[in-house]
């Protein structure tokens, strides 16, 4: 994850991983790489192909992913990636109390950033916590890991946010990024029917 200073008054953290050295989850393909044509080979310019799956890396998931007829990626309104969010930082299971817990801290902070929470550190999603924050109605949840509940078992944890239009924003990077308040942009590619998408997600920090 890199920082970068644009305007004296506001600060950009990339919080997405590289896609081509980025996490995949066990049994998922990995991102490939070809070139097509090179300059080094005396091609007149450089094109690259690529393939990957949906979920590599630092992307999201619409309700599809687990919800027959849920949500496709290209149906979601783009002001539910977009907008203020807060960053709480939490190591191991994170509880129902803990979810009640942190909704009230990000609405002591910004009522419209307690609607996306991302969650800093090695951090797993319980299902009480799920309905808690199903129950609060947010639009977004984030976490570092490649899926937001038990990786052996990760289905009841997404039928609950999932099944409540919460969507996912799973393997962002949030190690330089403080407990806060945060624009986010964590805009998907434009993927007619797709359960999920990578993306470039930022957090922009305007008080630095």
């Amino acid at each position: 994850m890199k920082a970068f200073e644009g305007d004296e008054k506001m600060k950009i953290y990339d919080i997405s991983q590289e896609i081509f050295n980025c996490q995949v989850y066990p049994g998922d393909p990995i991102p490939e790489k070809k070139a097509l044509s090179s300059m080094e080979t005396g091609d007149v310019y450089n094109l690259t192909a690529f393939s990957m799956c949906a979920h590599n890396g630092t992307h999201i998931d619409a309700p599809f992913h687990f919800i027959k007829d849920g949500k496709t990626v290209d149906s979601i309104s783009l002001d539910i990636f977009i907008g203020m969010a807060y960053v709480v930082e939490h190591y191991g299971i994170v509880t129902g109390e803990d979810a009640a817990e942190i909704l009230e801290k990000a609405k002591n902070q910004n009522l419209k950033a307690a609607k996306r929470i991302l969650i800093k550190g090695d951090a797993e999603v319980s299902a009480e916590a799920a309905k808690v924050f199903a129950e609060e109605g947010i639009f977004l949840l984030g976490n570092e890991s490649q899926t937001v509940g038990p990786e052996n078992a990760p289905m009841e944890v997404h039928l609950i946010l999932l099944g409540a239009n919460v969507v996912l924003l799973e393997g962002i990077r949030l190690l330089e990024v403080s407990e806060g308040c945060y624009f986010l942009n964590a805009a998907p590619l434009n993927l007619s029917g797709a359960d999920g998408s990578p993306c470039r997600a930022v957090l922009i920090d305007n008080e630095k």
